[in-house]
């Protein structure tokens, strides 16, 4: 197991499935965002390409479903046709990356129709998705950013696991993907695979 195949495992209490690589990193440097082959190694179909795994991440996502703010999105879904139409293009994007995850992986791609993730392209089903989307590919989706920015600064607090649980782990601040000043301002986190 890599060090951050161990931080991911620690973060979610088991060890992560299809796991392809870290596509955010948190500011502190450890993983908060994985992605997965859209196939698990036994071949099950895994539509979620993207996963928050950073528990502080998960828990500030989730207080935001729990305020009602997936609704408050669906309405605005309703009424804002600019914002469908960049949500649309963001499911369109995830389902072009779920596809070349499939090539990279070396598995069959998913078949088309099958769903994106987070309620995409016409509901807002799962906070936790939409950030991760956003965090693994900035700028890609709306909604996912709007939740990223209302969660907060989860990560202020310091790591959300031991870096003794993952001996070598990347040093603060270091990026395999998604880097940028949202990759030093944000991170996100939900259960891989």
């Amino acid at each position: 197991m890599t060090p951050d195949e161990a931080v991911v495992a620690a973060q979610l209490g088991r060890p992560p499935r299809g796991l392809r690589r870290v596509a955010h990193r948190c500011p502190c440097g450890l993983p908060d965002v994985v992605e997965t082959a859209p196939r698990l190694p036994d071949g099950t179909p895994f539509p979620t390409l993207y996963y928050l795994t950073c528990p502080r991440a998960v828990a500030a996502l989730s207080r935001q479903e729990a305020a009602g703010v997936m609704e408050r999105m669906r309405e605005r879904l309703v009424t804002d046709a600019d914002l469908r139409a960049a949500y649309l293009a963001a499911h369109r994007d995830y389902l072009a990356r779920r596809d070349a995850g499939a090539r990279a992986a070396g598995v069959d791609p998913l078949p088309s129709g099958t769903q994106s993730a987070g309620g995409m392209p016409s509901r807002v089903k799962c906070l936790h998705a939409l950030a991760a989307h956003e965090l693994a590919a900035p700028g890609v989706n709306p909604l996912g950013a709007q939740a990223v920015a209302d969660a907060g600064r989860w990560w202020e607090g310091g790591p959300c696991v031991s870096l003794a649980c993952a001996p070598g782990a990347s040093a603060p601040g270091a990026s395999e993907a998604g880097g940028g000043e949202r990759g030093r301002a944000g991170g996100a986190g939900v259960v891989a695979g």
